[in-house]
């Protein structure tokens, strides 16, 4: 897309080149990549994000899309390390799956920038999907999801890594974002269509990736009846 440069995820020193590019105005980053395979930077990735954009009046806009909304065990992704992006993206999880809606959350100094008629939406403010979103928060937070996301994210990944199977090569997530790697002599597909036929739904990505994105209303019993029937299938490509 013209305008955009990418630069490698998970790299500040790419960053910091990048930036010193004085007409660069903004940077936009997921705090976790979910198609890329479920990618997690390292500890401090997103706070020296904050800092090298501050320091050089560059807007850090987090893409919380994917990640927003109790999905890696916070209400933000970007929660896990403190950060308070300029701007922040959301959408799928803000209504709940019921209604289509996103939303772009800034400050006043940020948003009054758009003036009258610089920006026109054919559906945006819509009343009804607003409402859907509003009763979709409330949720999250009376339900406390983002804390069941956190807790049975650690009990899964903690309880994947058991799995006496060869075919695993890393788990890895946060919340109930999580992946699991297996060897490069086996093809994902193949392994999700056999968990298929088992009765579980996951989706395979980049060849070798399998991307494990339950429900965040999912109970601890039904994350060990998911980790039977991975445990059953994982196994089943050794016999």
């Amino acid at each position: 897309m013209p305008g955009f440069e990418i630069i490698p995820y998970n790299d500040l020193n790419a960053l910091n080149v990048a930036v010193q590019d004085p007409n660069v105005c903004g940077f936009m980053v997921e705090p976790i990549q979910g198609e890329a395979g479920v990618m997690v930077p390292h500890q401090g990735y997103l706070r020296g994000v904050q800092d090298l954009c501050n320091r050089n009046n560059v807007l850090f806009i987090a893409d919380e899309v994917q990640t927003g909304l109790g999905r890696t065990g916070r209400r933000l992704c970007v929660d896990h390390e403190n950060v308070r992006p300029d701007i922040v993206i959301l959408g799928k999880a803000l209504s709940g799956g019921v209604f289509p809606v996103s939303a772009v959350l800034a400050d006043d100094e940020i948003m009054l920038c758009i003036k009258p008629g610089e920006h026109g939406s054919t559906y945006g403010g819509n009343p009804l999907a607003c409402r859907v979103a509003m009763a979709a928060l409330e949720v999250l937070e009376e339900e406390h999801l983002a804390e069941n996301s956190e807790k049975l994210g650690n009990f899964l990944r903690e309880e994947l890594k058991k799995i006496p199977s060869n075919l695993i090569k890393l788990v890895r997530g946060k919340g109930l974002l999580n992946a699991i790697v297996i060897t490069k002599e086996y093809s994902a597909w193949d392994v999700c269509l056999r968990l298929r036929d088992n009765g579980l739904l996951a989706k395979p990505t980049h060849g070798d990736i399998i991307r494990l994105a339950p429900p965040l209303t999912i109970t601890k019993p039904q994350i060990e009846e998911c980790l039977e029937i991975i445990t059953k299938t994982m196994t089943s490509f050794q016999q």
